[in-house]
């Protein structure tokens, strides 16, 4: 079969290439998907440069998130069948034509729900509704967040306001406003301009913003700091290659600020399968009436690899979707 595969660790673009492998066959407890779409991920861009906190072996496969048939099932296995779709948000080098994955993770899909957002299901949504269920908000809570046209920042700021949740948002650049604008998410403010700050608070009118996310790192960690009302958390979400944080001393002291990481894999291993269940029924509820879309910016071959991570880094609308 064909699977994407990283000799070394280094740029995407560079190191990736379309290798002939040995079809898996399913252990105990496992089960063989037939891959139909995968996405990529940033956090898998930062595996295969080696900056993220998983680290595979070399030669190491690449992708975490798929869509599939079930087309073997191992040893042990109850509750699927072959010719099940099914997602996967948590098995490691779905980027090829089949993935062996531990049957207990996987999430059946309904009929109504197309591969495109299938393939999208499990990574970036419930980090993105987990995200808020660890804040412990009320409705009429405010929060900021950086990369607001990101995956994440657009279901945060779709589910928070199902939830009565407002949320403010920073991006880069004048142009993702008008984009995300478009998709009716709005209290959005570009730190391209001069008085972004003032127009960030002016949005907020004077309420008590409890929690920011910052998933960009380097300075703009200190926007969002500089943001957040008196004991309020700053969430690090990511760093966007960034690597280091630069944080206000003052800010965090006078402020009473509490500064602490997220990382949804861990989070989402560790939760109860109770409150993991209502997450995931909420957000099946919020993507069948429209209030969470997941828009797809394009589609690649795996043949096609260097131009997928390539449009990946580009600016976009949408997640960029592997088929192989």
């Amino acid at each position: 079969m064909r699977a994407i595969v990283h000799p070394q660790f280094g740029e995407p673009a560079d190191v990736l290439s379309v290798d002939e492998v040995p079809t898996p066959e399913p252990g105990p407890g496992q089960v063989r998907l037939r891959v139909t779409l995968s996405p990529i991920h940033n956090h898998d861009l930062w595996t295969i440069r080696g900056d993220y906190g998983f680290k595979p072996d070399l030669p190491a496969r690449a992708g975490t998130e798929a869509v599939g048939i079930i087309d073997a099932i191992g040893e042990g296995v109850h509750g699927l069948e072959v010719g099940q779709r099914v997602a996967t948000g948590g098995t490691f080098g779905v980027w090829a034509e089949y993935v062996v994955a531990p049957a207990a993770g996987l999430i059946p899909v309904a009929d109504a729900l197309p591969d495109e957002v299938a393939a999208q299901l499990v990574s970036m949504p419930f980090s993105a509704i987990s995200l808020l269920h660890s804040l412990d908000l009320t409705p009429g809570d405010w929060i900021v967040q950086n990369t607001a046209n990101g995956a994440v920042g657009r279901m945060v700021a779709q589910i928070a306001r199902a939830r009565g949740i407002h949320v403010l948002g920073l991006v880069r650049r004048q142009s993702a406003v008008d984009e995300l604008a478009e998709q009716g998410i709005d209290n959005v403010v570009s730190t391209d301009a001069d008085d972004w700050r003032e127009k960030a608070l002016a949005i907020a009118d004077g309420a008590r913003i409890v929690a920011g996310v910052d998933s960009v790192g380097g300075s703009a960690s200190n926007d969002v700091l500089s943001l957040l009302s008196d004991n309020g958390t700053l969430v690090i979400f990511g760093s966007m290659g960034a690597g280091k944080l630069e944080l206000s001393a003052g800010d965090i002291i006078f402020r009473q600020a509490t500064v602490k990481g997220f990382w949804g894999s861990v989070v989402s291993k560790t939760m109860d399968a109770e409150t993991r269940g209502a997450l995931f029924g909420e957000l099946s509820r919020y993507l069948a009436d429209g209030t969470v879309t997941l828009p797809v910016a394009a589609t690649f071959d795996l043949d096609d690899i260097r131009e997928a991570v390539t449009a990946s880094l580009s600016p976009r609308v949408g997640k960029v979707l592997l088929r192989p």
